[in-house]
């Protein structure tokens, strides 16, 4: 009686909407709404439960980040039984990147169902991938392991995890051009100042010099962007030298 209560109380929630939306993404029919809406909560609502905890997807973020690391290296132990810890590690990181996360949580359109007090035009690019693991955390507490690797391998290691793609796919620009600095003996430098030009929001540009010599530029709304952004330019500028 009771899971027929949760799933009569789930299809009357968010306008009788929110359970087939969650079928549609997950793939299969979730037991209970409770968990998938905390996964949809951010904390600009302010919401705690009876005990004064918070409830938001940050909790549950960090549950689907460590369910996603463990299935992903699951399965790459098994499909590369000749790859040792650091090559398991690198290709691990590059399947669970943000960048993929971010991909991946846009599209399935998850911002369209964040509960929120604050216009998501202010979520950074971030918000995507956060949600994208708070569903996984939030598949893994409603249907256990098994429901919760079944999703993650369709939603992300059936599609795209190709051992041979992976293999040359660069997760940093940056750290390619500084290991390949220090490899050589480089001297390096980011040198980075904040943008006056007439953008509505702030940018910063970098310029990156190799042995005291300008080798790119470049500029974005952040500085970690602007160095990753002037690393790559650098990277295709120098690849012959640097592969």
């Amino acid at each position: 009686m009771s899971v027929i209560r949760n799933i009569l109380n789930s299809r009357s929630s968010q306008g009788g909407n929110f359970f087939n939306i969650l079928t549609q993404i997950l793939g299969f029919k979730p037991k209970s709404l409770t968990h998938y809406k905390k996964a949809f909560t951010h904390r600009s609502l302010n919401r705690k439960d009876e005990e004064g905890n918070a409830i938001n997807f940050e909790r549950m973020e960090f549950l689907g980040d460590a369910m996603l690391s463990a299935v992903v290296a699951s399965h790459l132990f098994k499909a590369v039984p000749g790859g040792n810890e650091g090559y398991l590690t690198k290709m691990r990181s590059k399947v669970v990147s943000r960048k993929h996360l971010n991909e991946l949580g846009k599209d399935l359109g998850l911002i369209n169902h964040v509960q929120t007090n604050i216009s998501k035009e202010q979520f950074g690019v971030n918000i995507h991938g956060n949600l994208f693991e708070a569903l996984v955390g939030a598949i893994y507490l409603d249907r256990g392991y098994k429901y919760c690797k079944r999703f993650i391998y369709e939603r992300v290691i059936d599609p795209y995890v190709d051992i041979e793609q992976l293999e040359g796919k660069v997760i940093s620009y940056k750290s390619l051009v500084i290991e390949w600095c220090q490899k050589e003996k480089k001297e390096f430098d980011y040198e980075v100042y904040e943008d006056t030009g007439n953008d509505e929001l702030k940018h910063f540009a970098v310029k990156l010099r190799i042995n005291n010599r300008v080798v790119a530029k470049a500029r974005a709304t952040s500085k970690k962007k602007a160095e990753e952004k002037a690393s790559k330019r650098a990277y295709y500028a120098l690849q012959n030298k640097i592969e």
